[in-house]
């Protein structure tokens, strides 16, 4: 996935999975443009190359093992150790990433458990977004101008997605705001106290499951 490039820029660590412990993510992670009508979604999972089954991924049954009129629901199993990440430039090849976005997935984390699912760094190593999920979920977001700061990062701390249930969550950024929707029923605003005309770099790299350095990983 081109990652050669990435290994003197960031001294990582191998990331690790308990195989005795399985896990499960369904394919509908993606970030669109929110007012852009032309913008077409990116599938996260696909670019991340999950289709070929890279090592510790499986397929398994996802959030609907029955439907009438079509197939049971399908899902990725990690257990086993993984790494995957790819340039942020494979998910945007025009090298823009939308002011407002939608980010979807549909996801059954281990019970108890508190991890990144999505990173995106910019080319000096900060993460500038990241989507953590788990007992608080957390949405972290830095523009160009390192705003917000961390202490005003949204937090969640009302939801609980590590209940070992699956959770349909919908999260929308919009001028100032950010919207988390859990399984079409909970619905929670909170500021996001961004610059005006913020912009997140395309020139990073994107991680899932973890954040660089971190000890915990998604399962």
């Amino acid at each position: 996935m081109e990652m050669q490039r990435w290994s003197t820029r960031w001294k990582t660590k191998s990331w690790f999975m308990d195989s005795t412990i399985t896990a499960f993510i369904t394919l509908t992670m993606l970030l669109q443009a929110a007012k852009v009508r032309a913008a077409e979604p990116v599938d996260v999972l696909k670019v991340l190359a999950f289709q070929n089954y890279p090592e510790g991924v499986t397929k398994t049954t996802g959030f609907c093992a029955n439907r009438r009129a079509s197939k049971p629901d399908s899902a990725y199993r990690v257990s086993k150790q993984i790494q995957i990440s790819a340039p942020t430039t494979q998910l945007f090849p025009g090298g823009v990433f939308p002011e407002d976005f939608s980010i979807l997935t549909t996801v059954r984390p281990k019970s108890g458990l508190q991890s990144f699912l999505l990173s995106i760094y910019n080319e000096q190593g900060v993460q500038q977004l990241g989507v953590e999920v788990g007992r608080s979920p957390v949405f972290l977001y830095e523009d160009q101008t390192g705003k917000p700061t961390p202490e005003d990062y949204p937090l969640f701390s009302s939801l609980n997605l590590a209940n070992g249930k699956w959770h349909r969550v919908a999260i929308s950024v919009e001028k100032k705001t950010v919207t988390i929707i859990v399984d079409c029923k909970k619905k929670i605003t909170k500021r996001l106290l961004r610059s005006d005309q913020a912009s997140i770099s395309t020139n990073g790299i994107t991680v899932f499951g973890t954040r660089i350095l971190d000890e915990e990983v998604f399962q």
